[in-house]
């Protein structure tokens, strides 16, 4: 697994790990490490029935609340999978723009997403079409506790016994 994630990254900084939460998302590019941790909010207003992002992450989460009734606060994931795909693809849309700024992509990132252990292949599906339809030119699904023990340096390719415990959040 080790391999996977060293030549996943050899290809180019733009490419990302997302750890898409219920609470938060963090994004992490290679030889910058972790760049953005926002919460999983998006802001969407509508006029005149056309709907369009008003907030992503922070700035939408400082709306909760406080906003008109024209202006939704949507959490696009619900126990660590996605609940709206159309809210959840604009969220990861947003966090791709933010990391890598108004610059011109020459390519579109490929990215890793941490997916729970008890995703179901429905929900797995949900994740790579939002990522995909973000703008992601390849998408590579990961199990949160494997992530985990990568992260950590655990010894994932060898024979020996090792444990992660999630306790989400």
């Amino acid at each position: 697994m080790g391999s996977f994630l060293s030549n996943f990254f050899k290809f180019g900084s733009q490419n990302m790990a997302i750890d898409l939460g219920t609470a938060n998302t963090l994004v992490y590019v290679q030889d910058r490490g972790i760049v953005l941790n926002e919460p999983s909010v998006v802001a969407i207003e509508t006029i005149n029935g056309v709907k369009r992002e008003k907030a992503v992450g922070d700035d939408a989460k400082l709306m909760m609340g406080k906003t008109p009734d024209n202006i939704e606060v949507i959490r696009p994931l619900r126990d660590g999978v996605i609940a709206d795909i159309e809210i959840a693809e604009i969220m990861i849309k947003h966090f791709i723009r933010k990391v890598h700024g108004k610059k011109t992509l020459l390519r579109y990132p490929e990215i890793v997403i941490c997916v729970p252990s008890g995703s179901t292949s429905v929900e797995k599906r949900a994740i790579r079409d939002a990522a995909s339809n973000a703008g992601a030119s390849e998408v590579h699904l990961i199990l949160e506790p494997m992530a985990a023990a990568i992260g950590a340096d655990m010894p994932v390719t060898e024979p020996v016994g090792s444990m992660v415990v999630d306790i989400g959040g």
